[in-house]
């Protein structure tokens, strides 16, 4: 394994100067009724509170504020199921050049809506039957726009870790030390990013990422000893983290910085939506509320733990976020 890794703390660093004016500083919550549950201290670092509602303007706002002026001018093209697709299309707003997202036809109607409402042009496409990544190449091919990856590149990967960053700055200010820190992964960009800020910053907390049980590539990747690629045509609600393979980049930053991985049910990731609605009052989507679920359903044990898990996402369906109070009214 190399140890010289593409993604440092002074990437991160830089990042946060980069979007010192323009990402919010979401807020660390902390709620009794989840404490009382557990029999431990949780705290939830809240980026579906973020712009466009999920972390991922941060990693695509530190990539696209990097362009030249010409790249500026050909614009950009990304593919997404929507978390992406919406930070790259704010981004590109906020720095005034065009930009094209290929997205799911199936892709949560919110995410899409989000999307083109801030002036991207969406190009849709089947699952089943054509590839993202093809199109994706071809439009920037012909374009002449830049490519800009979802999670395995290092300015996105930055970008994300100025979550981690503003997580363990957060949890000095209250006193506290995470024992434990759980972090949604899907391609493995944001886990990358946060546990390369937090080996740096709180060199003694357990780090875990989660996946839903359908896409437990990383896993099955660090059971293996090496990335490992999932069929992938399983159901998941949780599009946000349908990645089929550890990416090229972020595989080696998580292998090297990971303590394991945890996997959850789609049950058990409606129960942690309804329960974030009821009790922490806040509006988390599938893939954003897996760390949630992780501790919830005890897949590992918390009590007597200072404990940090990422929200990563709050761009929920309505019809969705409806059956998930239906279905758990706890």
């Amino acid at each position: 394994m190399n140890d010289i890794s593409p993604v440092t703390f002074e990437h991160i660093r830089a990042a946060s100067g980069r979007l010192r004016d323009v990402a919010a500083r979401t807020p660390l919550l902390n709620s009794p009724a989840l404490d009382a549950r557990l029999d431990a201290r949780i705290f939830v670092k809240a980026e579906n509170l973020q712009r466009i509602g999920a972390f991922k303007f941060r990693g695509a706002y530190n990539r696209l504020a990097q362009l030249s002026g010409q790249q500026r001018e050909k614009g950009v093209v990304a593919y997404s199921s929507g978390n992406h697709a919406q930070g790259v299309a704010y981004a590109a707003h906020l720095l005034d050049m065009p930009a094209t997202i290929v997205m799911p036809a199936d892709a949560p109607q919110v995410k899409m809506e989000g999307t083109r409402n801030w002036g991207a042009t969406v190009r849709t496409y089947d699952r089943r039957t054509e590839s993202r990544e093809a199109i994706a190449e071809d439009l920037a091919n012909s374009s002449g726009a830049t490519l800009v990856p979802a999670f395995d590149d290092p300015d996105i990967i930055a970008g994300q870790g100025t979550v981690g960053l503003e997580l363990a700055e957060q949890l000095e200010e209250a006193g506290q030390k995470a024992d434990l820190l759980l972090v949604p992964c899907g391609g493995g960009g944001l886990l990358a990013g946060v546990s390369t800020a937090m080996r740096e910053l709180s060199p003694a907390t357990e780090i875990f990422g989660v996946e839903p049980k359908n896409y437990d590539d990383h896993r099955r990747s660090l059971k293996a000893g090496r990335r490992v690629r999932i069929k992938g045509d399983s159901f998941t609600r949780c599009d946000a983290l349908a990645a089929t393979i550890p990416g090229e980049i972020t595989w080696p930053i998580n292998q090297r910085n990971v303590n394991g991985f945890v996997a959850v049910s789609e049950a058990e990731v409606g129960m942690a939506i309804s329960f974030a609605a009821r009790h922490l009052k806040t509006v988390l989507e599938p893939g954003g509320a897996v760390a949630l679920a992780a501790i919830l359903h005890e897949k590992m044990p918390v009590r007597g733990k200072t404990v940090a898990i990422v929200a990563s996402g709050g761009n929920i369906d309505g019809e969705l976020f409806a059956s998930c109070l239906n279905d758990f009214p706890i």
